[in-house]
């Protein structure tokens, strides 16, 4: 008898989101996952906890940016302990996953530093009777040798890669991207990130990338009094997660997924 193929690994959509209005946008357009950041213009920081609880309460799984400051990933020694407390809330409040990455001078990943953070992870999944979902963030980007640290990501535990293949766009990394999820072979995940839409979408999917990470988001203006605006309370515009866009994406990945049960 002919055994069945096995089928293919579902494709996923995460959004990354900062407010709880994302929050509401991005599970009514069909997203399969959160990252929870604040401050997405600088790339995310970590959410206050107020939003992290509303997270909690949704119904997709959360994934939280442990990220303390813009700029590098260099951790000093108080900024390691701000991001260990960061992975406790998470497990604490119930999320279902952390996203970590730390670098060394030479922007390698910080072996040790990582190590430290996923142990601690480790324990606190454990003790709560289920594992936190692990995330190196785009440090990976960062580094000197993208294979290296592939192969350090994975025998650290990482289940995903959040990267857009060593460049500043997914679509300017699609070689790097398709490298490495051929080096990847299944051990870890490699999410693609970065400028990804519905125009880019099928570009980033014929690297083999079968997740991807968009903000999904559209500039709308403030509706404000003058008042708010002479104060600097409110800016002119402000980017927003658009239920439209989430749900376009949503449709292209499912279409994708057809063509792969399909073949």
């Amino acid at each position: 008898m002919t055994p069945t193929p096995a089928k293919p690994p579902r494709r996923l959509l995460e959004v990354c989101v900062d407010s709880v209005a994302g929050l509401v946008a991005a599970t009514q357009g069909g997203a399969d996952r959160i990252e929870l950041c604040a401050a997405l213009g600088i790339g995310g920081l970590t959410p206050p906890e107020s939003l992290i609880r509303a997270a909690a309460a949704g119904t997709l799984p959360v994934h939280l940016l442990c990220r303390p400051r813009e700029g590098d990933f260099i951790a000093s020694t108080a900024e390691r302990a701000l991001v260990a407390d960061d992975i406790r809330l998470a497990a604490e409040a119930g999320l279902a996953g952390v996203v970590i990455g730390a670098s060394e001078a030479d922007r390698r990943l910080d072996i040790a530093t990582l190590s430290a953070w996923i142990a601690h992870a480790r324990a606190l999944g454990a003790g709560r009777g289920r594992p936190l979902s692990l995330t190196l963030h785009r440090a990976f980007d960062l580094v000197p040798d993208l294979s290296e640290a592939l192969e350090q990501a994975a025998a650290l535990g990482f289940d995903r890669i959040l990267t857009s293949g060593g460049v500043p766009r997914a679509t300017e990394g699609l070689a790097n991207l398709a490298t490495l999820h051929r080096r990847a072979a299944g051990r870890i995940v490699i999410l693609a990130g970065s400028g990804v839409d519905a125009a880019t979408l099928p570009a980033i999917l014929s690297t083999g990338v079968r997740e991807v990470h968009a903000s999904c988001r559209t500039a709308v203006t403030i509706d404000a009094h003058d008042a708010e605006r002479r104060f600097g309370f409110v800016g002119a515009t402000r980017a927003v997660t658009d239920r439209a866009k989430v749900a376009t994406l949503v449709t292209g990945l499912r279409i994708a997924q057809t063509d792969d049960t399909n073949l």
